[in-house]
């Protein structure tokens, strides 16, 4: 009885369901066409409803036969009911557009701007640029893995990202173009690099939370400046806003990789900042009391808990005149590493790379990363506005590497019995790296067609490593029992670098008709100078007893007692210089358009100055030098509509590469893996550059671009290898230029929702070739090794051929949850271009896989985790080849090929608490 009551009512249910009919549509905003997200649908009368998901969709299903009223309410629309009938099983469709709410106050219309951080802001950005870029929001960068905008940027189709010793992203490399081809700005102006060398701003430097949208261009205008090959990356800082907003989040975290082993730490905070020869004049000799013990005072530890914040308020007052935003992030992690490091030797090109030493290396790093900007503008009327931005970055980095090294060909390296001679090396190093920038600027409308904009720019940037020590002790294995002994010679040295930046920008603007042609002139020109300083100090250190065991004469590196073998130190160095440079730069561009139609072109001229002074030459036949020259640089895009949401693009733009400030200067540094030189006959490099792509906006979040590049470069500067012409034996790493090469390539974006699901993706091909001379180690008729030369065609350093994004969203705006899944694939690149042929160090190719969360209350309150490299991915350099010698060293599990270089950095978590009002 039981059995046939259940089957009848199973049975009535059953064709319940079938009779059930189901209401499906799309929100749309009827000013823009754009999906209305977040938007709740309901049935009156009943609990039935439904949340318009990140397309505009709905669904509303197991509606009965019947008659019902679809009700919409929502603060931002008007409100809107529609009546509709259930015949039985069936799916109705009903698509709706939403007219925007009729908000006023006291007889007074409320209006606001675009919301700058948002998706839909980005993707129209994107769809009304007159060149060829890509955009990241706010809002995507608020919910991505992500903490600094190195790791955004690697999300962008064509970009791949350079890691640190740590494993996070540092440096971008823009469609297989290296980042000395890049440039960066901050709300459109370019700022200077900290780094002691060259032109490119590390990237990690800045936090990913002060920014409202991550912009890259692909391709230069006229009153762009003209130094990027690769393409520019801007920062769109965050903005002042039209109301009262304020902002807060606060997470903490851990790196797995300490979970297995010790933080290795000094007291950073007690170095001597500066060196003897500083603090006491170039005639004092320095003793060995002069040397702080606590930059050699290690202690293991368990770190303490990342920390990570930020804050943002602003507001307008004097109604609305004036707008005011204040923004901080603070960010304390712990990083670090455990690497492989193969020194090796190549006898011939035949028989493949011959390993010579095997170091184990544990880096331990302490980042403290800080930021701090203000955004005020001052609406004087309708006609003229003055805003000033205040920005400045710091970025302190303090670093302990332990290294245990093996002797592969001598000592009696053993493995099976467990001997072999061992080499200890400890290095501290803390890096503190400044950018600060500040930048008035003006909008003037003077008359109805005519506009003037200025911008007055203060830039500095500065790079300070203080008190740099190595200490390397010897050692031995015998029967897998190892021992540190005796003391060799350290170093301890002290540099820092300063790039101060001052600029001043003037553009006109004049706008016109020709019939129904709208017609846009500009002209203007822009003036930088550029100083820049660099300092460097080294001091030789010699263990007094050179007998003094370690475990029987001392126990840590405090107790070791030196004698200076410099007193006055090695200021004497290329690495002490002066550099100026002086930009002069003017424009003139227009842009024509139709309703289907935008033409954008026309010509820059930039005129540079660049020079050194060595500070103490020891006998360089170049101690002072400079370079002067000028390039015309003309640009042409074309944009043609055929539909609203359709664009074709075309461009044309010629852009050059100048030479780094210390690359021209000539040095000569001894490295830890090579020698390094600098070049003053190096060259800019010139390229001509060609963009084709289709884009495709179906709705306002969502895109579909696939596009093609060519690059035609000449002379373009690269790090090579080298032979010395006189003394054969000595290697040197150096800067060249290397004739012509080509660099073309295809990109792919893809972004779409349905529903509560997103997934975005991006692909790109690149392929780009070089011909560089390399030397070919063979054995001659009498049977002695001889070396020649010969040419080699290769891709470009750091350029590798497919480089992949795919991330997969989930988005509930009813619960308030925010999910992303992201992956991206980087294909094999070259690390290091050898001097021998066929034997460049190349990365290998790897996933990097990370993942976050977010959960927000309707009081503003919300909760977010992340997580980063979910697989521990790790970096891997290889030569392409194998030497038989090499079989019974550890570790060669590359099939085929001579492992190089292996970094671990292990998963790493962050929890954290999101408010917003």
């Amino acid at each position: 009885m039981i059995r046939t009551l259940l089957h009848i009512l199973l049975l009535v249910s059953s064709t319940t369901m079938l009779q059930a009919g189901t209401l499906k549509g799309k929100l749309l905003e009827a000013a823009t066409g754009e999906p209305a997200l977040g938007v709740v649908i309901s049935i009156e009368g009943t609990s039935l409803h439904d949340i318009s998901g990140l397309d505009g969709s709905f669904s509303i299903p197991n509606l009965q036969k019947g008659s019902y009223r679809l009700t919409i309410r929502h603060i931002s629309y008007a409100p809107v009911q529609r009546e509709f009938a259930v015949n039985g099983n069936e799916v109705i469709q009903m698509d709706l557009s939403l007219e925007a709410a009729d908000v006023k106050l006291a007889e007074v219309a409320v209006t606001g701007k675009r919301d700058g951080a948002s998706d839909n802001t980005a993707r129209l950005m994107e769809r009304n640029a007159s060149q060829v870029m890509n955009i990241v929001s706010g809002k995507t960068i608020q919910i991505s893995p992500d903490l600094t905008v190195a790791n955004v940027i690697q999300r962008i189709s064509g970009i791949s990202i350079e890691r640190n010793s740590n494993g996070d992203g540092q440096h971008a490399i823009l469609r297989g173009m290296d980042k000395r081809y890049n440039y960066t700005l901050v709300n459109g102006v370019k700022i200077p690099s900290p780094d002691n060398k060259y032109r490119y701003v590390p990237l990690d430097i800045f936090p990913s939370d002060l920014l409202d949208r991550l912009e890259v261009y692909k391709a230069l205008t006229p009153a762009m400046e003209g130094d990027a090959i690769g393409g520019a990356v801007n920062m769109v800082m965050k903005d002042a806003p039209d109301k009262f907003t304020f902002s807060a989040n606060v997470s903490t975290g851990y790196n797995e990789l300490f979970v297995d082993r010790k933080f290795m730490g000094y007291d950073f905070k007690n170095i001597q900042s500066k060196s003897p020869y500083e603090r006491n004049g170039n005639l004092y000799n320095a003793t060995a009391a002069d040397f702080s013990t606590a930059t050699v005072d290690y202690k293991l530890k368990t770190p303490a808990p990342n920390l990570l914040g930020s804050i943002a308020v602003g507001n307008r007052f004097l109604n609305d005149k004036l707008g005011i935003l204040l923004a901080g992030s603070y960010q304390n992690t712990h990083r670090g590493s455990n690497s492989l490091f193969f020194d090796s030797e190549t006898v011939d090109t035949l028989r493949g790379e011959a390993l010579t030493k095997m170091s184990e290396r544990r880096y331990s790093e302490q980042q403290i990363r800080y930021g701090l900007h203000s955004k005020i503008d001052f609406r004087v009327n309708d006609k003229h506005k003055i805003q000033l931005y205040n920005a400045f970055m710091n970025l302190t980095n303090v670093q302990v590497r332990d290294v245990k090294s093996t002797q592969l060909t001598i000592g009696g390296y053993d493995p099976v019995a467990g001997n072999a001679t061992l080499g200890f090396s400890t290095r501290s190093r803390l890096t503190r790296q400044q950018i600060f920038n500040s930048t008035l600027q003006g909008k003037h409308q003077l008359l109805n067609a005519l506009a003037l904009q200025w911008s007055a720019v203060y830039s500095k940037a500065t790079n300070e490593v203080p008190d740099n020590v190595t200490v390397p002790l010897i050692g031995f294995r015998e029967n897998f029992r190892e021992r540190k002994t005796t003391v060799g010679d350290a170093s301890r040295r002290w540099e820092h670098n300063s790039d101060r930046d001052l600029s001043a920008y003037l553009n006109l603007t004049y706008n016109t008709t020709i019939g129904s042609t709208q017609l846009e002139w500009t002209a203007g020109g822009l003036f930088r100078d550029k100083s820049r300083s660099n300092f460097y100090n080294n001091y030789q250190l010699r263990p007094a007893d050179p007998f003094a065991e370690f475990g029987k004469d001392f126990t840590d590196y405090t107790q070791i007692r030196w004698t200076i073998q410099n007193p006055r130190g090695s200021v004497a160095s290329a690495l002490n210089y002066n550099a100026t440079e002086q930009i002069k730069a003017g424009f003139i561009q227009f842009k024509a358009e139709t309703k289907n139609l935008e033409i954008l072109g026309g010509v820059r001229a930039e005129a540079t100055h660049q020079g050194y002074s060595m500070l103490f030459p020891i006998g360089e036949d170049r101690p002072n030098g400079n370079q002067q020259y000028t390039d015309i640089l003309p640009s042409l895009h074309f944009k043609y509509k055929p539909e609203g949401n359709v664009n074709l693009r075309a461009s044309y733009f010629r852009s050059i590469n100048r030479p780094g400030f210390f690359e021209i200067v000539p040095y000569r540094i001894v490295l830890e893996e090579y020698q390094e030189r600098g070049n003053p006959d190096l060259k800019r490099a010139v390229a001509d550059n060609i963009d084709l792509r289709y884009e495709l906006f179906p709705r306002a979040s969502e895109q579909f671009m696939v596009g093609v590049f060519y690059k035609m470069i000449k002379d373009p500067i690269e790090y090579t290898l080298r032979r010395d012409a006189v003394r054969g034996q000595d290697i040197y790493y150096s800067p060249g230029n290397f004739g012509n090469a080509k660099n073309y390539g295809l990109e792919i974006d893809y972004i779409k929702y349905v529903k509560q699901f997103g997934i975005k993706a991006n692909y790109t091909y690149t392929h780009s070739r070089i011909a560089t001379t390399k030397s070919r180690r063979i054995r001659n008729e009498s049977g002695d090794l001889e070396t020649i030369n010969v040419e080699q065609t290769r891709p470009l350093y750091g350029q590798s051929a497919h480089v992949a994004n795919l991330s997969v969203l989930y988005k509930n705006q009813q619960n308030g949850i925010d999910a992303q899944l992201a992956g991206g694939y980087t294909g094999d690149r070259i690390n290091t271009v050898s001097q021998f042929i066929d034997n460049d160090l190349c990365q290998k190719r790897f996933i990097q896989m990370d993942a976050s969360l977010e959960k927000t209350f309707r009081n503003g309150l919300g909760v977010f985790v992340k997580a980063n490299n979910l697989l521990n991915t790790p970096m891997e350099v290889y030569i392409n080849n194998v030497n038989a010698s090499n079989a019974r060293i550890p570790n060669q599990d590359l099939p085929g090929k001579t492992l190089i270089r292996r970094d671990r950095y292990q998963r790493s978590y962050l929890l954290g608490v999101r408010y917003k009002f």
